[in-house]
């Protein structure tokens, strides 16, 4: 690169930048870690209360808003609405390449590295919900159908509407491609750029550039751990900022080749390499027993499903009972998730229709998640209930965790070291394309809604986000880091709830109303004389 090209990029940079988010994102966000790195204890210790607070409070209100956004998008894929569409144009991409990059950019590397361990770990200890002995037989059933309803549909929702909310007023209403565009039916596509929206845009920076920075560093932990549980080999902090830094530079380098090169063709792998090894662990694992599990669990969680939606465990007050714990950490987690997650949903769902949007982000996604968690999981508990391997004991060691579930689960089965090298390559891969839409989704967010960001700006989050990462992580600070950005999943509920309210206007005003007509009055005496406008809901013009 010419020295005149190197001026135009940083033109363009400097240009480009919405300084007031730039400026607040990334100083919130090195502010925290200058906190905790100067008073580690301190600045835990009220994190934790925080979040505390918020999970014995208002886990009632996470769980009924979670319920809340797959109904209506339940209601968008079956009801007429969902024939509306997000703008005017054909799709960009093929429905495959869509699907891919939506699942890829969501919670796919959890989904992974989840999908050996949560079964095992519902089994040790069955969920309260259920009065059922640990360790029994019947407890395996109930350990996978749990392990369904965390990840297999309503963590997907609020991406969805989030998704939704700024994507149709972008296309539709020109609104700027920012979170904050949900807020076009109540302010204007015009307005959306003041108090109000810009606060919600920094504080979507700081919970993408937590979230993705604490999943960075503990995708990189599982590799650590791998090593030391598998080989016995310990790198210590220069091995974790290694490997992190190996890793940003990898999702850096797929996110300078942009959306359609570089994000499209390796969420096409990850599916690929997903879909292989789901069926080839079915192959050589107990196919029958799976099988036959699985349609236990998957029949479980369709019958309790809104059971186990607003299970509060009323009956324990404090804040750290089961529920929150489990049920409602993981609402809270997408949530802090959803502003980049909704965000690049939006800016890959241009032409495509409202029913197609709502099926792709609940119902295609869960079509590939269930056979997943119904094979690893059913998996593991087998191997653990038939005595093939203890799961259990590394497991709960607090110096391996969850992490070591895949490489005790790969171990013990025929071709396990290709499918753990498999296994493994799938964590990254799903984790890059999570960074890759994460970091493009800052750069949009900071730029003023900018589709193509400048190569340094995003250049510029990406080396952030692992920065912050290995800062952390060699301080001990990343759970701290992690319950800061899932703190901000509170405010992201309120967010998503007003991309809700937004779209059921703003769809009712386009096509109608559904259930009352138009002139219904709720409240007083209806005015008897009034005649009908003869305009039609749909296309504004005058009826025949």
């Amino acid at each position: 690169m010419s020295q005149s090209d190197e001026t135009d990029a940083f033109t363009k940079f400097f240009d480009e930048i919405e300084p007031t988010i730039f400026g607040f994102g990334a100083g919130i966000t090195l502010l925290f870690v200058a906190i905790f790195a100067y008073d580690p204890n301190t600045a835990a210790n009220i994190v934790y209360s925080i979040q505390d607070f918020m999970l014995a409070h208002f886990s009632w209100a996470f769980l009924i808003g979670m319920l809340g956004f797959v109904l209506f998008l339940g209601y968008l894929i079956f009801g007429p609405w969902g024939k509306l569409k997000l703008g005017d144009e054909q799709p960009e991409y093929s429905y495959f390449a869509y699907f891919a990059m939506m699942y890829s950019a969501g919670l796919a590397a959890g989904i992974v590295f989840w999908g050996p361990a949560e079964a095992l770990t519902h089994y040790a200890s069955v969920p309260p919900l259920y009065n059922v002995p640990d360790q029994s037989a019947a407890a395996m059933p109930v350990a996978v159908q749990y392990s369904l309803f965390h990840w297999s549909l309503t963590q997907w929702s609020c991406f969805t509407v989030m998704g939704l909310g700024i994507g149709y007023f972008v296309y539709n209403y020109d609104a700027p491609l920012r979170v904050s565009a949900v807020l076009t039916p109540f302010l204007g596509a015009d307005n959306v750029d003041g108090f109000w929206g810009t606060l919600i845009d920094i504080l979507a920076v700081f919970a993408t550039l937590g979230g993705v920075a604490t999943s960075l560093g503990f995708i990189g932990t599982q590799f650590l751990t791998g090593l030391q549980y598998k080989w016995g080999i310990q790198l210590g902090d220069a091995g974790t900022i290694a490997i992190i830094t190996g890793m940003t530079v990898i999702f850096t380098t797929s996110l300078l080749f942009g959306v359609d090169r570089g994000i499209r063709r390796l969420s096409n792998f990850n599916m690929v390499l997903f879909f292989v090894l789901m069926v080839g662990t079915l192959i050589i694992g107990p196919t029958f027993f799976i099988l036959e599990m699985g349609t236990q669990a998957i029949g479980g969680f369709i019958g309790d499903f809104f059971e186990m939606s607003l299970f509060t465990q009323v009956v324990q007050r404090n804040a750290d009972k089961w529920t929150n714990n489990w049920t409602v950490f993981y609402w809270a987690w997408p949530l802090a998730w959803s502003p980049f997650a909704g965000l690049f949903i939006a800016r890959i769902s241009r032409g495509r229709s409202v029913r197609e949007v709502a099926f792709t982000g609940i119902g295609a996604t869960a079509i590939a998640t269930i056979p997943w968690f119904v094979i690893l999981g059913g998996t593991g508990v087998w191997m653990q209930h038939t005595g093939v391997v203890n799961a259990l004991g590394p497991i709960s060691n607090p110096d391996l965790g969850s992490a070591v579930s895949g490489y005790i689960l790969y171990g013990a089965l025929p071709f396990g070291q290709l499918f753990l090298l498999g296994f493994l390559i799938l964590v990254t891969t799903f984790f890059v394309t999570s960074a890759d839409s994460s970091t493009l989704a800052v750069s949009m967010m900071t730029t003023g809604g900018e589709e193509h960001p400048s190569s340094i700006n995003r250049i510029f989050w990406a080396v952030l986000q692992g920065a912050v990462a290995s800062i952390l992580m060699v301080i001990g600070g990343a759970d701290a880091l992690q319950a800061a950005a899932i703190t901000t999943g509170g405010p992201f509920l309120i967010v998503c709830s007003v991309a809700v309210i937004g779209l059921i206007r703003t769809f009712q005003d386009e096509y109608g109303s559904v259930l009352l007509q138009d002139r219904t009055q709720l409240f007083g005496s209806p005015k008897k004389n009034e005649e009908p406008t003869g305009r039609s809901k749909i296309t504004g013009q005058d009826d025949d």
